[in-house]
């Protein structure tokens, strides 16, 4: 009987500090959810699409702000017609991200998505650090 009224107890309490702080997640969690995704498409054994050309993204370019980046991230992997739902999850969670109705992409350079999903990777690691630093100041 006491166990079942601790978690029950327990229960309330987390439905309590949810409904209080709200089900959207801060961005580091949603940053370290992105990090996952592609950490576990870049394991996988193959990835059907991974042969599939999307827009190359100049994750290095220092006039582009991270938001600008992270929307022409999700444009190019929207793009991706096979396999769709592999990338969907990603996909979702880079518009709760930057959260911007559109951006400009340049479809003029391509690039194999074997190699995109590293350098998207990377990038994201980088974001999740620099606000892990910023957080700890």
């Amino acid at each position: 009987m006491l166990p079942s009224l601790k978690t029950a107890f327990t229960l309330l309490s987390l439905l309590q500090l949810i409904s209080f702080r709200g089900v959207t997640p801060f961005p580091q969690q949603i940053l370290k959810e992105v990090i996952l995704l592609i950490q576990q498409l870049n394991s996988s054994v193959q990835v059907p699409c991974n042969d599939t050309r999307v827009a190359q993204v100049a994750f290095t370019d220092q006039q582009v702000t991270n938001q600008d980046l992270l929307c022409q991230a999700d444009m190019a992997l929207s793009k991706v017609t096979r396999c769709k739902e592999i990338y969907e999850p990603l996909i979702t969670n880079l518009k709760r991200l930057h959260g911007k109705k559109n951006c400009f992409l340049s479809d003029e350079n391509e690039i194999y998505l074997r190699h995109f999903l590293p350098a998207l990777g990377n990038f994201t690691q980088g974001m999740y650090r620099r606000r892990g630093l910023l957080a700890a100041q």
